[in-house]
């Protein structure tokens, strides 16, 4: 085909979808895990689930064809709904990802001050491509608690759109060795500035430090930025906050084509929007979510790029009990043992997805890649295997997501690592292993994983929509075809 003579192929090419527009969106409103639960929250909400809170007792509120949904920590998020054929004891069809990426994080005591600049101390969150933040145009999103004017105590979310920090690199004048050899200490040349002394003292704040309980720790213009951002009076109202860095330039659609997504986040954000996504189309549908004998769940972790044993990570309870609470809500004051017998069924019947991008085959680095296994973009979701169950994936779990992607036509693909190449890991694998869930890992391919600017492509948005959609939709039916012995 002449792209030049058939113009229309050329421009059909060209559509840019409207899930890849609002994935877009989403990725720019989510600079930090907590922004990402409440971009989470605010489309659970326009599409009619009701929040409820673990501090609550469930007992009797989780009503069939209801769609509900919590956070822990503000960082992590589950939502659900209960089919309108759900009774205890039946399976629960869970998407897993997680919300958190590598970042730079800003320390207890920040206040650093070198050659006539002040600068910002930080310490690194997971295993990022760290020489990728220097010379970017960077700022701080998070959270702050604050003491409002009623003295009570809140969580308010933080972030300044425009940029107040870099990292720059040295120049090659002054180091001839920098373009080969550039290997940067993550504590002392990953620090970056945020003023001149000189401008900070003759442009900047009041200096009367007298009611600035955190002036020893942080600089006063850093302070003055978080007070205008959060809007309250004085600094003396806030008194703690979790701030990352991330880039202020928004993440774009590239490419000749517009095939490429250019962005922070991709690993994990693509798989947080699509499975949140593809859990509230698949309940758009009433008679689907009524016909329904499961639990339809996902769950957005937050610290898995730290391992996830912390209060709110896949390696915490929070799914288990979970599962607990939401099997158990409505079987009156039945004894332990049946409790109990209730979970361990439902557990048996359950199956989980663990969704986390995966490794695109990188075209100057093909050799990296096993030669069998070389994922590609706009070719499928990505199933990932490996004999040591680094990942969880087994052939009775693939053969489960196989027969879930033929209900949209969604196209798959396989990952293996070399032999001699080492294999990260997932929350699969902990998650099978702690409640013997059966679990599939998968992921969209994507190249730069860990880079502050990774690259992804745009079909593989909708793929992965559509094949969550289909699990949501037809698992149940798929698993009453298996024969277990």
């Amino acid at each position: 085909m002449n792209p030049i003579l058939d113009r229309s192929y050329q421009e059909e090419s060209n559509v840019i979808s409207n899930e890849v527009k609002d994935f877009i969106k989403f990725v720019n409103d989510s600079p930090s895990p907590f922004h990402a639960v409440e971009s989470a929250r605010l489309r659970l909400d326009n599409a009619g689930y009701k929040e409820i809170k673990e501090r609550e007792n469930w007992t009797g509120k989780l009503k069939n064809n209801g769609k509900y949904y919590f956070t822990r920590n503000r960082s992590t998020i589950v939502a659900f709904a209960v089919g309108g054929q759900y009774v205890p004891g039946n399976g629960i069809s869970i998407v897993g990802a997680h919300t958190d990426s590598p970042c730079l994080k800003i320390k207890p005591v920040s206040k650093k001050e070198s050659a006539g600049y002040l600068q910002v101390g930080v310490e690194t969150y997971g295993g990022g491509i760290w020489h990728t933040w220097f010379d970017r145009d960077l700022s701080i999103a998070g959270r702050v608690m604050i003491e409002t004017d009623e003295h009570r105590f809140e969580h308010r979310l933080i972030k300044i759109n425009r940029p107040i920090l870099r990292i720059p690199t040295l120049a090659i004048h002054l180091d001839r060795n920098i373009a080969e050899t550039f290997n940067p200490n993550k504590e002392t040349h990953l620090t970056p500035l945020i003023a001149t002394a000189t401008k900070a003292l003759t442009n900047g704040p009041d200096n009367d430090d007298k009611n600035r309980i955190s002036a020893s720790k942080h600089h006063p213009i850093l302070l003055d930025l978080l007070v205008k951002e959060v809007d309250v009076k004085a600094v003396n109202q806030i008194h703690d906050f979790e701030l990352c860095l991330y880039d202020t330039q928004p993440s774009t659609i590239g490419g000749a084509s517009n095939e490429f997504i250019f962005s922070a986040r991709l690993d994990n954000l693509m798989m947080s929007y699509t499975a949140l996504t593809a859990l509230i189309d698949s309940t758009k549908d009433t008679e689907s979510l009524c016909n329904d004998t499961n639990i339809r769940l996902i769950s957005l972790f937050d610290n898995e790029e730290i391992g996830s044993t912390t209060a709110h990570g896949a390696d915490s309870n929070l799914l288990e009990t979970t599962i607990r609470r939401i099997t158990l809500s409505n079987i009156g004051s039945s004894s332990d043992k049946i409790s109990q017998a209730i979970f361990e069924e439902t557990i048996h019947k359950s199956f989980l997805i663990s969704a986390d991008m995966a490794h695109a085959v990188h075209p100057n680095y093909s050799e990296k890649h096993e030669a069998n296994h070389r994922p590609q973009m706009h070719k499928g979701v990505v199933i990932k295997v490996n004999a040591n169950q680094r990942y969880a994936t087994t052939a009775a779990t693939s053969f489960i997501l196989r027969e879930a992607a033929k209900k949209y036509d969604v196209p798959l693909q396989e990952f293996c690592v070399r032999a001699d190449s080492p294999c990260g890991s997932t929350i699969g694998p902990m998650l099978s292993a702690n409640l013997g869930l059966r679990t599939v890992d998968i992921g969209n391919p994507q190249l730069s994983m860990h880079s502050i600017r990774e690259t992804a492509g745009t079909d593989d948005v909708g793929h992965a929509i559509r094949l969550f959609q289909g699990f949501f939709e037809e698992f149940p039916n798929i698993d009453s075809r298996i024969v277990i012995d």
